[in-house]
């Protein structure tokens, strides 16, 4: 079941998710068109004993002391030494300013004795020339201080065709991912705020004893669909449920709540699935009928009236109360304000009550 609601909110939130995804891929492409390239060059070093210094027994003596990795990692460090890069630097005519966006760095392969001298930086052909000039002055400097174990170019740096940075497709494909994921969940937030929403407002206009809307709500919308719909017909029936007059105060709430939720229900099933019921008072309901004239209205509510004019049984309690409804309709007149409106409909409804005999339950 929590799948299920899941999927039916990320269905209803669908338009969030791909707008959210399309953000994400633009950003992301835009991102990459307006970033400067990142280019990166690498250089290999290997480092094993120097065979003019270890002969016989000790060259696997020296292999040893290499796999405990301490010669490897000094080494390293000779490549990763800021004094020889900028050495480096200066001796290609290069001002720091000049390699202000690039950076350098040595990493020693896992189970290997194997340094890998980067540089990372916006222009291809410098990248490899600081990677091979860098090492070449380092290499040096090590061969000076460190006779026993040998440090020699394997893979010299090559100028890279593509960049490693920004990659268009890589890095929209990854915001799409992204994008869709950050959507489903602005799509499953959005319906877990819509709903109490929706419910705080159908509290607000719903009438919690019989399941209608309220007076104020059925109010507003009666205002509204006059000034939306000034020249469409519009009609409004009251129906008074005179046999409860003396007794709804008296009833047991349950069995009040019952009753006029059976009303109700009874109300909808007659009517339309664009007409409109509310509470109107203890003991009154109001329908609004829009685009209906009078006489179709007229035909409705005596159609109401008569069904409410049959026993209501309420087998839980073991009771049964006759309604014995009064029923008034009419039809809204041009210029007609609502409130007009709903003073006509309320003498019209008083005057059927004069029709009808007072009811014992």
């Amino acid at each position: 079941m929590e799948i299920k609601l899941y999927l039916r909110m990320l269905q209803r939130g669908w338009w969030i998710i791909v707008l959210t995804a399309l953000i994400a891929v633009n950003i992301a492409l835009i991102a990459a068109l307006l970033t400067q390239p990142v280019y990166r060059a690498s250089a290999r070093f290997s480092v094993s004993p120097n065979p003019t210094l270890v002969t016989g027994a000790d060259v696997i003596t020296s292999l040893e002391a290499l796999d405990k990795r301490s010669i490897v990692v000094t080494y390293a460090e000779f490549l990763n030494s800021t004094r020889i890069y900028n050495e480096t630097v200066a001796a290609l005519q290069l001002t720091p300013a000049d390699v202000i966006k690039y950076k350098h760095s040595t990493v020693v392969l896992p189970e290997a004795n194997i340094l890998a001298l980067t540089v990372e930086g916006p222009d291809p052909q410098l990248v490899a020339i600081l990677a091979n000039s860098v090492g070449e002055r380092a290499v040096a400097h090590i061969k000076d201080l460190y006779k026993v174990y040998d440090i020699n170019l394997l893979d010299p740096a090559v100028p890279p065709l593509t960049p490693v940075s920004p990659q268009p497709l890589r890095d929209g494909g990854l915001a799409l991912v992204l994008g869709l994921i950050l959507g489903s969940v602005l799509a499953i937030l959005r319906e877990q705020i819509r709903v109490p929403l929706e419910s705080y407002r159908n509290r607000m206009s719903s009438d919690p004893v019989s399941l209608a809307f309220n007076r104020r709500f059925f109010d507003r919308r009666l205002e509204e669909e006059i000034v939306q719909n000034p020249n469409n017909s519009l009609s409004l029936g009251l129906v008074k449920l005179e046999g409860l007059s003396g007794l709804i105060d008296t009833l047991p709430q349950p069995l009040t709540q019952q009753l006029l939720r059976q009303v109700t229900s009874i109300l909808r099933r007659e009517l339309r699935g664009n007409d409109m019921i509310a509470r109107w008072d203890d003991i009154s309901f109001a329908v609004m009928l829009p685009s209906t004239p009078e006489t179709a209205a007229a035909r409705t509510l005596n159609r109401i009236g008569q069904v409410l004019s049959s026993p209501v049984k309420l087998d839980q309690y073991g009771e049964t109360v006759r309604l014995m409804p009064a029923v008034s309709v009419s039809t809204r007149r041009d210029n007609e304000t609502a409130t007009e409106f709903i003073t006509r409909a309320e003498e019209e409804l008083e005057r059927s009550r004069q029709l009808t005999s007072t009811p014992v339950a």
